[in-house]
């Protein structure tokens, strides 16, 4: 960490004027969407998310409005419309210490629907830039970013970003998760009120769907609210546990911290209809199949964190 990070209250708030001046300047400026709003896209996207809402599909198909920002994304190739404010502001936080950061959450406006065809530009403004915060990732700042997205020249959609900052909090060593790296320490879940009645039940030894109270689609992972209905009121279901490898990869690279490549990785749908993402155990990573059969159980990887994995079979 740099003096910054580990500063007085007057120097945190001397260096949070300087990152508050890049309030209201360009993130990024006439931009435009790498592809245009497109059908394979469009598919790949409801079969990734088990959406099978008609209006996605036919003649007058129209783009899931949650795929606003994928129109708008860089791909592996990264962003080439970024501004010099938005490298400067992060070039800031970096040479201050803040060299870690994590999407903490996102806020979209729909005003129009998307459909094949449409070509995409877009331009980004630097919205807030926080004080320091103490997170238990870490101390840092929370930085916003608001994108208005456009078709045609008419604005379709506003999307609001916001991600943090931090220097990483110093944290006692950790007893090796099972097959990690020593002193390696598995990423921790993120937990909130949309859901805590998931781990809840993942700590009782339940794998717990929610479902719909008005339509009874069930859903998984967890969200507010009904993708096929809106409806707001759900109970859950429980898994009853088995399911099948829907498809998967195997990590080779980059290595990670608690993890030991290669390893398999699978989306797997469950006997209940919705699918997760989680590791395959008890085959070896090279015997992993599309359609191989696996079966729920739960792992614990540390004293503090036991996770939901499917056990599959060479047989």
């Amino acid at each position: 960490m740099t003096a910054e990070t580990t500063g007085t209250d007057e120097e945190a708030a001397r260096f949070h004027a300087l990152l508050a001046a890049f309030e209201g300047r360009p993130a990024a400026v006439a931009g435009r969407g790498k592809d245009a709003v497109n059908e394979p896209m469009i598919r790949h996207w409801c079969e990734a998310m088990g959406d099978t809402n008609p209006a996605y599909t036919g003649p007058d198909a129209i783009a899931p409005p949650t795929m606003l920002q994928a129109w708008t994304m860089g791909g592996l190739s990264g962003h080439s419309d970024r501004s010099s404010a938005h490298d400067a502001l992060f070039a800031l936080l970096d040479g201050a210490g803040y060299t870690s950061v994590v999407a903490t959450d996102c806020e979209q406006e729909y005003l129009r629907p998307l459909r094949p065809g449409d070509t995409i530009t877009f331009d980004a403004v630097i919205e807030s830039v926080s004080p320091r915060k103490t997170t238990k990732l870490g101390t840092g700042h929370f930085v916003t970013t608001r994108m208005d997205v456009r078709a045609g020249g008419e604005t379709v959609g506003t999307h609001r970003f916001r991600i943090l900052k931090y220097a990483p909090a110093r944290r006692p060593p950790k007893r090796p998760a099972p097959g990690g790296k020593a002193g390696a320490q598995r990423p921790r879940p993120v937990v909130n009120r949309d859901n805590q009645g998931f781990w809840d039940g993942v700590r009782d030894h339940r794998l717990l769907i929610q479902r719909c109270t008005s339509c009874a689609t069930l859903r998984f992972p967890w969200l507010p609210g009904c993708n096929t209905c809106a409806g707001p009121d759900w109970d859950t279901v429980e898994a009853c546990g088995d399911g099948t490898v829907f498809s998967y990869v195997v990590i080779h690279h980059p290595p990670f911290p608690a993890f030991d490549p290669p390893y398999a990785v699978a989306l797997v749908e469950l006997a209940e209809g919705v699918r997760m993402i989680s590791n395959i155990t008890g085959v070896p990573y090279d015997k992993v199949r599309i359609g191989m059969p696996v079966r729920l159980e739960f792992q614990r990887v540390d004293d503090d964190l036991e996770l939901p994995v499917f056990r599959g079979s060479e047989g």
